[in-house]
């Protein structure tokens, strides 16, 4: 989770290096760019979801020069696979214009975020049975646990979802 990776409010691209071995064995650089499963939200301003990595349950190291993330179906990762996503969330000002279109919101998430945004209740709330990572990259975002209480994280904070449901 990142909040607010932005400069001068224009979510910030990503470039993501991997590395692997070229064809004399040596460590190389084998992908270099931005995240091809790069999502800017229409019904959510400036909302960008990037699904930078993934690993199946039997991850191969080092990489055989393949971009991962192209075949990946659930962005909630199964039993053993991982997930490598920045989110760039937007202020709470978009969510409570008069124009934001709940529904149309859903709809786009649902397109954009396969396996995870089937787990979101109408609130926000949410728990999927993985261990997730947030770190805030910059600005804050308040994370909210099932019992209503809050907590705020500021840039460089880092939380550890043990798969309990928040927002």
């Amino acid at each position: 989770m990142a909040s607010d990776l932005q400069e001068n409010g224009v979510p910030v691209a990503i470039n993501r290096i991997v590395t692997g071995y070229n064809g004399e064995g040596k460590a190389d650089v084998v992908l270099d760019g931005a995240p091809p499963r790069t999502d800017v939200f229409q019904r959510i301003p400036g909302m960008v979801s990037r699904l930078v990595w993934a690993t199946a349950e039997t991850a191969l190291v080092p990489v055989k020069n393949v971009d991962p993330t192209m075949s990946v179906t659930s962005i909630a990762p199964a039993s053993g696979e991982t997930r490598f996503l920045v989110v760039t969330f937007p202020p709470d000002r978009v969510f409570a214009a008069p124009d934001f279109d709940p529904a149309a919101a859903t709809e786009e998430n649902l397109r954009l975020n396969p396996g995870l945004a089937e787990h979101f209740e109408p609130d926000g709330m949410h728990a999927t049975d993985s261990v997730d990572y947030g770190i805030v990259l910059d600005g804050e975002i308040w994370l909210e646990l099932d019992d209503g209480r809050q907590t705020c994280l500021r840039k460089h904070d880092v939380v550890v979802q043990n798969g309990t449901r928040h927002a």
